[in-house]
């Protein structure tokens, strides 16, 4: 996995994939990062653990697809050397969560609620507008 997350974050092969191909490559690496993340279930990593690598590549992915400020974005970011640091740290740890990785599942998690929350009042506010 650190060798993979070498090639696509150190070697800048994810941001390049997403420049070159914008969407596709944003898509090819994360399909790519899906590796850690099948590392950490088969190795029986606490889900919260599972929760955060997912989150990582979800940031990563979500604001990649934007052309040429996600690929800026992703040569600071790397999920995928976050998640292999994940991957390596937990393991130690038998594959346990810190209260970190609860805190920043729940905060992810708050976020969208709170996101949710916010698009349903825009929408019956909108709604509403269209009505009257």
């Amino acid at each position: 996995m650190q060798k993979l997350a070498r090639v696509l974050d150190h070697y800048l092969v994810d941001p390049i994939l997403g420049l070159i191909a914008p969407g596709a490559g944003d898509l090819a690496g994360s399909l790519l990062g899906l590796y850690a993340i099948s590392l950490a279930i088969r190795r029986r990593m606490s889900p919260v653990i599972i929760a955060r690598m997912l989150l990582n590549l979800s940031i990563d992915a979500l604001l990649g697809i934007v052309p040429v400020l996600g690929d800026l974005f992703d040569l600071g970011f790397r999920a995928n050397a976050r998640n292999a640091k994940l991957l390596v740290e937990r393991s130690e740890r038998d594959g346990r969560a810190t209260a970190r990785d609860w805190l920043t599942v729940a905060g992810a998690a708050l976020l969208f609620l709170l996101g949710t929350i916010g698009l349903a009042v825009y929408a019956v506010v909108a709604l509403l507008r269209a009505l009257f």
